[in-house]
């Protein structure tokens, strides 16, 4: 079976490769946008399913895997700053603080047509910092495209004290360890 990956994150990317299969990339093109009085978990689900369904009808005899990932600090979502000024604001409300970043991998088995969704918790922590540590970092990094400013597989690793999850790569956007599992349930073996 064909394996897709239903993004455009080179972040995504990089960690599939990591498994040392082939596999295509294709844009979802989907809007991630909250749907009012949903819950983050919730919405990372929703996403990642949304994205590996948008791509699976271009694909016959096809694994899809579509991601998400939603960042959560006092109640507040924290998506892709998309900008310097939002990273700032961003970065301003994790100092000292802690996020919780729920990551989905949804597996779409195109001929089957079954779907698989885990979602992935991960618990961190940030050190204090000031201002002038957040101009550095985000000249050095500009993580623009990382929900909650901090990009933990770059400089932003120094951002943080402590992360508490089952995943590593989880952070980082893909986490490998469930799409491992949800690959193994579609009968692919890795490696």
């Amino acid at each position: 079976m064909q394996l897709v990956l239903a993004s455009t994150s080179r972040y995504r990317r990089a960690l599939l490769e990591r498994l040392g299969m082939p596999f295509v990339t294709a844009d979802p093109r989907v809007k991630e946008e909250r749907i009012p009085g949903e819950g983050p978990e919730a919405m990372a689900r929703r996403l990642a399913e949304a994205k590996a369904m948008a791509v699976a009808p271009g694909y016959r005899d096809a694994l899809v895997i579509g991601c998400d990932q939603v960042a959560v600090r006092n109640g507040e979502l924290l998506g892709k700053p998309g900008s310097h000024e939002n990273a700032v604001r961003q970065l301003r409300s994790l100092s000292g603080g802690e996020a919780l970043f729920h990551t989905a991998v949804c597996v779409h088995n195109t001929t089957a047509g079954t779907t698989r969704i885990r979602v992935v918790p991960c618990r961190v922590s940030f050190r204090a910092f000031d201002d002038a540590a957040i101009e550095r970092y985000l000249a050095h990094e500009q993580p623009y495209d990382c929900a909650g400013s901090a990009k933990s597989e770059g400089l932003g690793i120094a951002l943080i004290s402590r992360m508490e999850g089952e995943d590593p790569n989880a952070l980082i956007g893909l986490p490998l360890i469930a799409l491992v599992d949800l690959l193994h349930e579609q009968g692919l073996n890795v490696p």
